[in-house]
């Protein structure tokens, strides 16, 4: 998981602009014609015009053709030359998470270390003693990596109230002493498997920043629990957050089953769902806990997926297993050492092959997809062989399982994703050459090892799918933010002039598939949405430009005038 660049919505201003439940809903039968509609569809990559009934696309082609579907109650809506896209389906991202992250002490976008200071002031004024500050989105890339967040700073700020802040990448929680104490952390305090305790150098006291999921816990499991009505205002926040960007499908990348923290998301879909109010696809990938018995968590998947079968958008089909951290605090695995340090370490696998083995195998047999998350070239390595062996015990199937998130490769393994047939899910906005890669990842792999990040351009000749996720809160969810990044390998906005990589760039049409049709493929949901087709759902968005018509570098700059969800109005600008 990585870094974090433009949402830049005043929550305010956001919820009197975007519309959360469906409007218009007596406009179920309309025509749009005079549109540039890019179909997604081979067989029909261009059309002027669309007829949809009862929430379905029951013609795509020329004006003159549409018309004949009109009666006296057809809407005919005009769209003077704009272009119309499928809805996007974003395989990587934290709805519930990120939107309650969003409500809390919100530390996105803030790029100098007196400006977080000062936010975080402002959220410690709001509390009483006893009271918590929770929050995150902090980025460890303002940081140098001699001087990482510790609580002195936040100490300074107050030593009476308990301060939580999670990072951008999701990987790593900064803390205050009042909150180490609530949590009985000291120096006496060994590291958790899979998790470390970062100290000082000179004693074995915390430094006041954890990192990975087992740390974090250490002091997250002692915060105030959320209620249900923050994980449904925080799920309804990222809705109208991601109507506003055209977004329409999601694969919710980590879903606990245990309250207790923002990933505990399901009963917030089920909710939203009940009262006709969730107006998007939802694939659930439920979380594998590391170390923990195969037989248990399988049956509680089990269960949690017949309990979904009855929903028409909520489905717990897929399973999230955690591989590894991320290299820039050392805990992403490789396969050799890290450059900048002369202990020969190169980071641990949050499963051994042996365990990741059968833990694989015996998901597959079920009938689950897995959705790793995985950063080194050793975890990577890993993951693949465990598909291997799934393979080998089970027998090939339409498991579409998938690696995220890709960083460092060794050059043999891309053409393994086309090989055993694993989607390459990747984070475009983090294939950039900004300050995480230079200051934060170049010198802990060094230059060879830099050659291999997330290579997009070279995973897609060969031949295999390709999916794109935003891993949102951690970047914006802003899909064309994302398309920029994928076809100029630049941060949107100049704020990059050296491509990351080279010939790693795509073309402009794999980058919207790989963000439309491809993400509804990874979901199950081809046959249903991700193109504009005779028989498909309609989800769709207007936008303001024609992608093809314009710089690249304009890219980021266009906008979703409205998102149609099964034939409704579900935004508007």
């Amino acid at each position: 998981m990585q870094k974090n660049t433009s949402t830049k919505l005043i929550i305010i201003f956001f919820f009197t602009l975007v519309i959360s439940t469906k409007m218009n809903a007596n406009e179920s039968d309309f025509i749009m014609t005079n549109a540039k509609i890019y179909t997604v569809n081979e067989q029909q990559p261009w059309a002027e015009a669309l007829v949809v009934e009862d929430g379905k696309i029951i013609f795509v082609g020329n004006n003159q053709d549409a018309l004949q579907y009109q009666n006296k109650n057809t809407l005919i809506k005009d769209m003077q030359e704009k272009m119309i896209l499928p809805g996007f389906h974003d395989i990587h991202i934290h709805p519930v998470h990120g939107g309650v992250t969003s409500l809390q002490c919100n530390l996105v976008d803030i790029r100098e270390i007196s400006i977080l200071l000062s936010k975080i002031e402002s959220c410690v004024a709001d509390k009483v003693i006893g009271e918590w500050v929770v929050g995150g989105g902090w980025s460890i890339d303002i940081f140098s990596p001699e001087s990482l967040p510790d609580k002195k700073l936040l100490d300074t700020i107050t030593n009476n109230i308990p301060i939580s802040l999670k990072s951008s990448d999701g990987h790593s929680l900064w803390v205050n002493s009042k909150a180490l104490e609530i949590a009985g952390l000291n120096l006496k305090t060994t590291d958790p498997k899979n998790g470390k305790i970062e100290r000082y150098i000179t004693s074995d006291e915390p430094s006041g920043l954890l990192h990975e999921d087992s740390a974090m816990m250490l002091v997250m499991k002692h915060q105030p629990k959320l209620t249900s009505e923050d994980l449904i205002d925080g799920l309804r926040y990222a809705q109208n957050l991601f109507h506003s960007y055209g977004i329409t499908g999601v694969q919710d990348a980590i879903l606990k089953l245990d309250p207790g923290d923002p990933y505990y998301g399901l009963e917030a879909y089920n909710f939203l769902e009940s009262r006709d109010e969730l107006n998007l696809h939802v694939i659930t990938a439920l979380f594998w806990k590391n170390g923990q018995a195969l037989k248990p968590q399988l049956e509680r998947f089990i269960e949690t997926r017949k309990q979904q079968s009855g929903s028409d958008l909520i489905h717990a089909t897929s399973i999230k297993i955690w591989q590894d951290g991320v290299i820039e605090t050392y805990t992403a695995a490789m396969l050799e050492a890290y450059s900048d340090r002369d202990d020969n370490y190169r980071g641990e696998l949050q499963n051994s092959p042996e365990d990741l083995n059968a833990a694989v195998a015996a998901l597959d047999a079920e009938g689950f997809q897995i959705h790793f998350h995985a950063i080194g070239d050793r975890a990577i390595k890993i993951a693949f062989d465990s598909l291997e062996n799934a393979i080998y015990y089970n027998g090939i199937r339409d498991s579409r399982h998938h690696i995220s998130h890709i960083e460092v490769f060794q050059e043999e393994d891309i053409i393994r994703f086309k090989k055993l047939n694993v989607i390459a899910n990747f984070q475009p906005l983090w294939g950039i050459r900004d300050e995480y890669i230079t200051k934060h990842t170049h010198p802990k792999i060094g230059s060879e090892r830099s050659q291999w990040l997330y290579p997009i351009g070279s995973v897609h000749r060969t031949g295999a799918t390709i999916g794109f996720g935003s891993d949102w809160y951690v970047t914006s969810a802003n899909p064309f933010e994302g398309i920029e990044a994928a076809v100029t390998r630049l941060e949107p906005n100049g704020l990059t002039t050296i491509p990351l990589g080279e010939n790693e760039a795509i073309d402009l049409a794999t980058a919207i598939k790989a963000y439309t049709l491809n993400g509804a493929y990874v979901n199950f949901l081809e046959h249903k949405v991700g193109s504009i087709e005779i028989n498909k759902q309609a989800d769709f968005i207007v936008l303001n430009q024609n992608l093809f018509n314009i710089p690249l570098s304009e890219i980021n700059e266009t906008k979703v005038l409205e998102t149609y969800f099964n034939g409704q109005l579900v935004y508007k600008k």
